[in-house]
């Protein structure tokens, strides 16, 4: 019933598709023909051009589409990806397209899918942030066909949105799957590939925040100068493309490099084994909420951008203005690892994906939707 039938999946950023690799790879192995798109941020070269590291996947089909020029206002990329998304699968006739989260890319996907009625599933709905993407993930668990959740949490908020439980299927988070079995690569060669000189070192992440723009730049600032006063070393990942990006890149650009290592982007699983030998993640990424906890490795989760996101007791937050809580979680939790926390599964999402798609019951599910009250 499943076996030849083609699985589209749309990817933007390098964090989808950590999430959507794992998936990707079980559904091959299990006879799916696999296609991805990549635009966003992957065809951007400030971002590590991280399209490159997608063409890794062997056996797949890419098509490689560019949906902005740097600065562009989001409601412009969404127009721009869907014409373009919709062209593409007028010639190619997927028969699923895999979207996940809550960026543009996937909600135009979302739009495509639902008015060409194209079946769709999406990765990771029903969960909360303090951003637009909060709306847009919500949206996109409106406009989808069917639901692969992370939590048993996420999947009764997709069924307050009216899903029907028969279209809701909870699998975990699907980069746990390579946090939870081993990377492949040494500390040495992670080391040597990217050039990181420190013996003892914190991750960071810090991603602007679409609803708090004007004040970016002064978050950025008080965050990296504590961070700095602090002497202890950190290995920097560039943040996303979204509105205020360029603000934290300024300061970025200032740091120490004796003290701060700026990456644009990591190979999913040579981050995945710095992160086993981090003191530390501090930053307002959902790795920080998600991996980190899973790793067992303490984190700092600044301002709103995951608020309500995950509530591992090994996750503290804080403002990025608040100087003395930031000091305080440097000097009471560096390096003292935590029991892993397995709130977002046990690194066992493909399996469960790849069976619920082998079931004659996921491809009988009808494309109109209605509400359940």
């Amino acid at each position: 019933m499943s076996e030849g039938k083609k699985l589209l999946f749309v990817t933007g950023t390098r964090a989808d598709y950590g999430k959507l690799e794992p998936l990707a790879r079980a559904a091959q192995q299990a006879g799916f023909v696999i296609t991805f798109f990549i635009t966003g941020m992957h065809m951007m070269a400030r971002y590590g051009e991280t399209r490159i590291e997608v063409k890794r996947f062997v056996g797949a089909q890419f098509f490689e589409f560019v949906n902005q020029r740097e600065g562009d206002a989001l409601d412009f990329i969404l127009s721009k990806t869907i014409l373009g998304f919709s062209d593409f699968v007028h010639e190619h006739q997927p028969d699923l397209v895999v979207i996940h989260g809550d960026r543009v890319e996937a909600m135009a996907a979302s739009i495509v899918c639902a008015m060409r009625y194209i079946r769709s599933a999406h990765i990771e709905g029903g969960e909360v942030s303090g951003t637009i993407d909060e709306s847009i993930r919500h949206c996109n668990t409106k406009l989808c066909a069917t639901h692969f959740v992370s939590s048993e949490v996420a999947r009764q908020r997709v069924i307050t949105l009216g899903e029907t439980s028969d279209r809701i299927f909870n699998i975990g988070s699907p980069e746990l799957d390579t946090h939870g079995q081993p990377s492949g690569v040494t500390l040495d060669e992670v080391r040597s590939r990217y050039d990181i000189m420190f013996d003892d070192f914190g991750i960071v992440i810090f991603h602007p925040v679409t609803s708090e723009l004007q004040s970016m730049g002064a978050q950025a600032q008080s965050l990296f100068a504590q961070l700095q006063k602090s002497g202890k070393s950190f290995v920097v990942i560039a943040p996303n493309n979204d509105p205020g990006t360029l603000e934290i890149f300024s300061i970025l650009e200032k740091l120490p490099k004796h003290q701060f290592r700026v990456l644009p982007s990591m190979r999913f699983h040579y981050f995945s084994e710095l992160m086993r030998h981090a003191s530390a993640m501090i930053g307002n990424s959902s790795t920080g909420v998600r991996e980190a906890p899973f790793l067992g490795l303490p984190s700092l989760d600044i301002g709103s951008r995951q608020t309500n996101r995950a509530l591992a007791p090994s996750v503290l937050n804080c403002s990025a203005v608040d100087t003395t809580a930031i000091q305080k979680f440097i000097e009471t939790s560096w390096g003292k690892k935590t029991k892993p926390d397995q709130s977002f599964g046990l690194g066992q999402s493909a399996k469960k994906f790849v069976d619920v798609l082998q079931t004659e019951g996921f491809w009988m599910l009808t494309q109109q939707k209605t509400f359940a009250d």
